[in-house]
């Protein structure tokens, strides 16, 4: 999830008519803050992270205030609360005002692809306000459906029939429900939940589904996210100088999917292709600093960048310098490679020299012109190197890579200094 909370939510829903609570930014008055208190009797206090990180209530982060003084306490407290779920940590950055909304039945909902149906899906339970993996399967419901016709009525009356939901949320649900198919489908999500979804009672006494939290996902790749005109921040969540510099590169032409794993690691592993990068963060764990996905035919001037950034950030500490993936059809291996070589030998006449030992497995068009561009760059760099051609299996060239990574270790890396003539090494 790259997007969470009301703050922007409440502006998303908004263009599909959805209802949502009345929310205040962090910039608000004190005269706004204590007239949304006096319409509505309660506000909840809520911090703003970046992206999406859940478990806030049971964490104490979610404050409730039916006075000013009130308000401003729990303003205090939350508005650079830090916020750790398991390896995660994330620091607020102000805190929102957000209307009380009473009800009696909280709702679940979400749309996401999904891998099981091949189809996009809609998870729904009339059991909402609660985690969604601490509810049993016979109480969630998971249907998918046509993403060329969209999401109907009948679908969502179906699964909430199926789930034997209270009749009086029938009817409301199935009107406004299917509504969340456009913004996803028109502004380019992969996947967007709202928990929970408040069912409150209008003047007539007939339930309102209105929605209390918002969580969604964007495919960054995909221009049409950027008709909602979201600030690019929003999308640097807990990012480091590093990523943020790469995912700057993000083009339809070559991907740039990188997360620092590690950042005392040794091995510098540039991936290229999915199932590559799957296995090689599995295998290699903490030695490596970065999982990456760096495939789909990047060009020239493209994987330059790339690699000038990843060896500006961590050749120096790596004491191996990884570069895998399976066997390209369309990749050009030369480009490819050719830009990496370049990209070293700058890295070495800016900053000087450093030991590394060069490992290379991949298989693709121009596989041996982009070796011999490599080698004779490496070669004349000084430095060890193994490459490994499209007969050989990904999971043996990682095993030797972490082979050279110990043999680095325990004292490799004193004999390839003293071979650069280098008196100490990082």
């Amino acid at each position: 999830m790259q997007l969470a909370g009301m703050l922007h939510g409440a502006r998303l829903l908004r263009f599909v008519g959805f209802p949502c609570p009345e929310v205040l930014g962090p910039d608000a008055t004190e005269a706004e803050i204590k007239a949304l208190i006096e319409r509505h009797g309660m506000v909840f206090v809520k911090p703003v992270f970046k992206g999406a990180i859940g478990k806030k209530g049971k964490a104490g982060l979610i404050g409730r205030a039916k006075d000013l003084a009130t308000a401003l306490r729990e303003k205090e407290r939350l508005f650079f609360a830090e916020h750790r779920v398991g390896n995660t940590v994330a620091k607020a950055q102000g805190v929102t005002f957000e209307a009380a909304v009473p009800a009696q039945h909280e709702v679940y909902f979400s749309i996401s692809d999904s891998t099981r149906f091949r189809a996009p899906t809609v998870t729904l339970t009339h059991h909402g306000g609660v985690d969604i993996e601490e509810l049993g399967k016979g109480q969630i419901a998971e249907v998918p459906f046509e993403a060329l016709t969209g999401l109907k009525a009948f679908v969502i009356a179906n699964a909430l029939s199926d789930l034997k939901a209270p009749r009086e949320l029938i009817s409301p649900l199935v009107q406004h429900l299917p509504r969340l198919w456009e913004l996803v489908h028109d502004f380019g999500m992969t996947t967007l939940e709202l928990n929970p979804i408040r069912m409150r009672p209008d003047g007539r006494g007939r339930l309102l589904p209105v929605a209390c939290d918002f969580k969604c996902g964007f495919d960054r790749d995909d221009p049409r996210w950027e008709r909602l005109g979201l600030p690019d921040h929003l999308f640097a969540a807990d990012q480091s100088e590093f990523e943020t510099e790469i995912n700057q590169l993000r083009t339809h032409q070559g991907q740039s999917d990188v997360y620092v794993i590690n950042p005392k690691g040794t091995i510098l592993a540039p991936t290229f292709g999915g199932g590559a990068n799957s296995l090689v963060t599995e295998v290699l764990g903490d030695d490596a600093i970065i999982s990456s996905d760096f495939g789909g035919n990047p060009p020239y001037e493209k994987m330059r960048a790339v690699a000038h950034i990843c060896f500006k950030h961590w050749l120096a500490q790596s004491n191996v310098l990884f570069l895998i993936g399976g066997k390209s059809n369309n990749t050009d291996i030369f480009v490819t490679f050719r830009a990496m070589a370049d990209a070293l030998r700058d890295f070495f006449s800016t900053h000087g020299p450093t030991p590394l030992y060069v490992v290379l497995g991949r298989g693709g068009p121009n596989l041996v012109r982009g070796m011999g561009a490599l080698r004779d760059t490496v070669e004349a760099l000084g430095l060890p190197y193994r490459f490994f051609g499209f007969d050989s299996a990904i999971s043996e060239v990682v095993n030797y890579a972490q082979a050279a990574d110990r043999w680095m270790k325990a004292g490799g890396r004193e004999l390839v200094a003293q071979r650069l003539g280098l008196r100490k090494t990082g």
